[in-house]
């Protein structure tokens, strides 16, 4: 083994067969990342097996099934804060990589198995062959955390796949499977995992014997390039993509020009422009925010005074889903997706089998987009049961309610499950905004096993689960449904039990300050505009349209009871719902929709808003026709910073972190601003509290800041400051 003192941290080993094959193995589970440690031990590794007579050929593989998933995003973050020494620039991607391993005099063979990501794919091209599994992903996924590849793969991978399939694959973090990886020509052959090993020592050896030919090296091929005049126009299309995607991030465009670099002036100072943009890139705000996001979002599945109490999820196989909606069957989709069983029940045929064929619809367009095979398609349909009674309940270890938000509804659907499922079943809502011990009395014997599944549309692809917990809420409960919420792919958030809970909660403000911003002058279209262009999927407009009126407005209800000193009360979407305006179901809200439900301004909507401002009493502000777009987006967004502020004080949720990923998987925040407290803490907490005050004294009491935040504020500390552990009630 190579330096024994890194045994406890990252290492490469090299051990010599009698064959005269050197196996250099990467060691740092669980995924085999790179880390400085590991790379300087990789090194050391390939220059003794160059220095030894009895090594022929040299394998690079990785421990335990896994080639390696990539540079440690921890090291991200030493980097980032200058906690390490670290190398002189271009020392990984050129000394190491381009001058010690691509240059060998003894063929290098790269066994992949698992996944080769990043640094890791990065390494694998250095060899002189690659060896994969079918099962094993391939890619570098690295612009999803705001960098670009730093050691060489912006410039071996356009010349192993064409610049046309790396720009693709790069652009998009798109991962490759071994035979996808050998039709590209990223691999030289697929084997299964047993033999993996075996082949490479042989394909080495076949090398070193002149049985194989000795390929160029990946970093001066050509022979996949296209030629310049097709390169300039597939670059040319790729800033254009990238600015249409991506528009206010600049490292996918830095990215194409270090690509373009290396085919215009030669590899290698595609290489030096690779290191030095990577080194601006890791210290820039956005790669921050995203490596944030990464850690914050691996963080959720933690919950003190649960997840740490040693408890077994139980095993949960059949789910049973009361209503065959918009959301009940999205809920069944994500499940059936993950091999459940599910029971969906409604409460007429007609109902029910709309409810199947919404189902069997949602699992077609996986089809259609070539995300599902035929073969899953039938065997997802054939886990799926459809009743109009609970009989069918009494074996099941789940059970959801999505039903519409009524009160009285719910809380019989819950006295019937109680009869009906066994005693160890889990008794979940998908309420959107109701308190929990509204729907079920806190007092009864079952109070331990309800819980909140709160998923968000449409719930087969929307990531984010909200976990809602009441006081009585059984921490094997919730350490089941976080362990069910991995298995059906989503992002968990556990939140304590009030009416809206994180997101729904964040929410209503936003919307109220976007009513009031409309009655008092501005343009729907143009606040639209302002957080589409901060980053937004849609603006709040769009956004009532796509949630529909009824929906909105019976959220509203709630909030109107549970916090009645703070509420700005329009008249505008009653206004409308009068005239059958609902929404994008009906194809009127506050836009117009044609048949592809694409959005257009409605001119008419000024006679709503100018009837909504008689009732309210409310005058146009001439300040608020001329707002920028800076200003529309922060007198909407600062006061859903102020709940979230909120949240934090009542102990709602865990850590500040956890609204970050409640709003950009919940509300479609821009994961590279980092989340809603991540971005406030940007902005500054005493900047957002003086302009809520300003507000405040103008337009009432929603923008008054709270507490917490005037706190924060004057003390000039994060709103992210470590929490008061005893002020969450989980």
């Amino acid at each position: 083994t190579v330096d024994s003192k890194m045994k406890s941290k990252g290492r490469a080993s090299i051990d010599v067969g009698a064959d005269g094959v050197a196996i250099i193995t990467i060691i740092n589970p669980p995924v085999n990342s790179l880390s400085l440690d590991v790379l300087y031990s990789l090194k050391d590794a390939v220059e003794e097996a160059f220095r030894r007579d009895d090594v022929k050929a040299i394998v690079v593989t990785g421990c335990h099934g896994k080639f390696s998933g990539g540079f440690n995003i921890s090291s991200f973050v030493d980097l980032q804060q200058e906690k390490v020494a670290q190398p002189n620039p271009g020392y990984i991607s050129l000394d190491i990589l381009t001058d010690t391993v691509e240059v060998s005099e003894k063929p290098l063979v790269a066994a992949i198995d698992g996944h080769a990501l990043g640094g890791g794919l990065e390494i694998a091209m250095c060899c002189h062959a690659r060896i994969s599994t079918p099962n094993a992903k391939l890619g570098l996924p690295e612009l999803h955390l705001g960098i670009i590849p730093g050691f060489g793969g912006t410039q071996r991978l356009p010349r192993l796949v064409g610049l046309a399939k790396s720009l693709e694959m790069m652009l998009t973090a798109k991962l490759v499977k071994g035979e996808e990886a050998l039709d590209l020509g990223l691999v030289d052959a697929i084997v299964s995992s047993n033999q993996l090993l075996d082949t490479a020592r042989k394909w080495a050896l076949d090398i070193w014997e002149h049985k194989r030919p000795w390929n160029i090296a990946s970093l001066y091929r050509t022979d996949k390039m296209e030629s310049l005049g097709e390169a300039k126009e597939i670059l040319k299309f790729a800033r254009a993509q990238a600015l249409r995607i991506a528009p206010n991030l600049h490292h996918p465009l830095a990215f194409v020009d270090v690509v373009e670099e290396g085919i215009v002036s030669g590899p290698r100072a595609g290489l030096i422009k690779e290191y030095e943009t990577f080194e601006v890139l890791i210290r820039s705000g956005p790669c921050k925010a995203l490596v944030h996001i990464f850690f914050a979002q691996r963080g959720t599945m933690r919950v003190p005074g649960v997840t740490d109490l040693g408890l077994v999820p139980r095993h949960v196989k059949r789910v049973g889903i009361i209503g065959g909606g918009l959301m009940g069957s999205g809920i069944a989709t994500a499940f059936l997706l993950s091999n459940y069983h599910v029971i969906l029940k409604e409460v007429n045929d007609k109902v029910l089998e709309a409810g199947i064929e919404r189902i069997k619809a949602n699992l077609q367009s996986r089809v259609n987009k070539g995300k599902l095979s035929q073969e899953k398609f039938e065997n997802a349909l054939s886990l799926l049961i459809g009743t109009l009674d609970y009989e069918s309940f009494r074996a099941n270890d789940m059970a959801i309610e999505a039903v519409t938000e009524d009160l009285s509804l719910k809380k019989q659907i819950f006295v019937d499950l109680v009869k009906y499922c066994p005693p160890h079943c889990i008794l979940a809502s998908n309420t959107s905004t109701i308190d929990l011990n509204l729907i079920v009395d806190e007092k009864s014997k079952y109070a331990d096993r309800i819980i909140g599944a709160h998923f968000f549309s449409p719930a087969h692809v929307m990531p984010l689960l909200e976990i809602v917990c009441t006081q009585n809420t059984s921490p094997q409960v919730i350490v089941d449904l976080l362990n069910v919420g991995k298995k059906i792919k989503k992002t968990p958030v556990v939140v304590r039990n009030c009416t809206g809970f994180a997101v729904n909660r964040m929410l209503f403000p936003f919307t109220q300050a976007a009513l009031l911003l409309v009655e008092h002058g501005a343009d729907i279209c143009c606040i639209d505009s302002a957080f589409t262009n901060f980053g937004m999927a849609m603006g709040p407009f769009r956004l009532f349209d796509l949630v529909g009126f009824n929906v909105a407005m019976a959220s509203e209800a709630q909030f109107v009871s549970s916090m009645p000193g703070r509420i700005y009360k329009s008249m505008l979407i009653p206004l409308m719902q009068q005239d059958k305006r609902l929404g994008e179901t009906t194809r009127k809200g506050f836009y117009l929709y044609d048949e592809r439900r694409k959005a257009k301004p409605d001119p008419d909507i000024k006679r709503y808003i100018e009837k909504a401002r008689e009732i309210s009493g409310v005058s146009i502000d001439p300040k608020m026709a001329k707002l920028s777009e800076k200003d529309m987006v922060e007198m909407i967004f600062f006061p859903l910073v102020n709940e979230a502020c909120r949240l934090l004080a009542e102990g709602i949720v865990i850590e500040a972190s956890d609204l970050d990923i409640a709003s950009v998987m919940g509300i479609g925040f821009p994961p590279y601003r980092g989340g809603i407290i991540y971005w406030a803490d940007t902005v500054g907490s005493k900047y957002i509290c003086s302009r809520l005050d300003e507000w405040a004294t103008i337009y009432g009491k929603i923008f008054k800041p709270c507490d917490y935040l005037a706190e924060k504020a004057a003390r000039g500390i994060p709103l992210s400051g470590t929490m008061d552990p005893a002020k969450s009630r989980l």
